[in-house]
């Protein structure tokens, strides 16, 4: 019989197997693996440091990577959280990994103890991988076979038997990160000038380059690619910046610097950020728009006008945030 005969779901008292119960969570989750929300299962340093670590409550994916189990997911929820040991170092500095690994002794090839109680388990745990080198960012380098996700990695120096906070690097994924992309265009109606000579920051273009956006409630990233097409420059050399204001978070500054003279000339420009999205931000309502910096070293202006075209690509996603949870 080539078929798990089996399929999900059968009515008349059929029996499921385990794999196929399998095979759903793994085709619920894409065929990926990782925490499921932005804050879950977050490894942090304890209120006191101490000999240990403490793991927020969260949920996961893990793909099942024993013998002959394709297409097969385990689902797992920490609904409390976890605390785990961390052994101090002698006179060398080690690194450890924090994984969430499924020891389950029933799967086909593996060799993990049976518990004493199989109708409670527990299945799931979460492990301390010591001495890894101190490059490693996924279990998969270490131990490739075993069934689990990893969490964080802890570097300890030497003599040292309390864990601190700057000493985790968080190395969650999440299993299907939400992403959302928007385009949002410009279009002057008219001639706008801006001139040189103040050695300041202006709200300009102004209303083209200007848009209501709103901020996805599960979204704590934003990267926005803003291009002015047919930007123009008048009158002599030009020395500006320009950059993306998104809610009052300020973007990374361009340089707009030209020496082509004191001919009219167009040309591209190019505004690109990844920010962070604060909690207090998401599910609201927020402004992108542009400004403009005039150097006084540099005396020519800069325009647009019907000719130019104003792009904003947005695109918000989220990933794991060891502030939240």
């Amino acid at each position: 019989m080539p078929w798990d005969s089996v399929p999900w779901f059968t009515e008349g008292g059929a029996e499921h197997s385990s794999e196929v119960a399998r095979l759903l969570a793994y085709a619920a989750f894409g065929g990926a693996e990782g925490v499921v929300g932005i804050g879950d299962l977050a490894v942090r340093a304890l209120a006191t440091p101490a000999a240990a670590v403490g793991i927020t409550i969260g949920a996961c994916a893990i793909l099942n990577r024993s013998l002959g189990s394709p297409y097969q997911a385990y689902a797992a929820r920490l609904p409390t959280g976890d605390q785990v040991p961390i052994a101090a170092t002698g006179v060398s500095a080690r690194s450890d990994l924090i994984i969430a690994r499924i020891e389950n002794p029933y799967s086909y090839g593996e060799t993990w103890p049976q518990p004493s109680d199989p109708k409670v388990g527990p299945y799931v745990y979460t492990r301390v991988v010591s001495g890894v080198p101190k490059t490693t960012t996924n279990v998969r380098q270490v131990r490739p076979l075993d069934s689990a996700i990893t969490l964080a990695r802890i570097d300890i120096p030497a003599n040292t038997s309390s864990i601190t906070a700057a000493m985790i690097k968080d190395l969650r994924e999440m299993v299907r990160p939400r992403r959302e992309r928007r385009l949002y265009t410009g279009f002057p109606s008219g001639l706008s000038t801006l001139t040189y000579s103040d050695n300041k920051w202006h709200n300009w273009p102004g209303e083209p380059a200007r848009w209501n956006i709103d901020v996805p409630q599960w979204a704590n990233k934003i990267k926005i690619v803003t291009t002015l097409a047919g930007f123009r420059m008048t009158k002599a050399d030009v020395f500006a910046s320009m950059q993306n204001v998104f809610g009052g978070i300020l973007g990374q500054n361009t340089a707009i610097d030209d020496d082509q003279g004191n001919a009219t000339r167009r040309s591209t420009i190019v505004i690109a950020d990844s920010l962070n999205i604060p909690s207090s931000m998401r599910g609201t309502t927020q402004t992108l728009s542009l400004q403009t910096y005039m150097s006084r070293s540099e005396t020519g202006d800069v325009s647009v006008d019907g000719s130019t075209s104003i792009i904003a690509d947005v695109e918000f996603s989220e990933a794991p945030d060891p502030e939240e949870g």
